[in-house]
């Protein structure tokens, strides 16, 4: 068994889940933030947050098109 390439396949995972969540989160936690504002500074923290959820949606869309192999063969 290759076991740095194990490692590297592994310290990939946990980065981009870290990644993942941590957008995942501020996209929530500046939802949050806009019920609160008022004005514009509300109309530009909502599409801050609407484009952390569309970051989270292009990397588990990219994640399925790596594990199916119908889509890229």
């Amino acid at each position: 068994m290759d076991w740095l390439a194990f490692v590297l396949v592994a310290g990939a995972t946990l980065a981009a889940a870290m990644v993942l969540v941590g957008t995942y989160g501020l996209g929530v936690r500046l939802l949050a933030v806009a019920a609160d504002s008022a004005g514009a500074r509300q109309r530009m923290v909502r599409a801050s947050a609407f484009a952390c959820f569309g970051v989270c949606a292009a990397a588990v869309l990219y994640g399925i098109y790596l594990i199916v192999p119908a889509f890229h063969s």
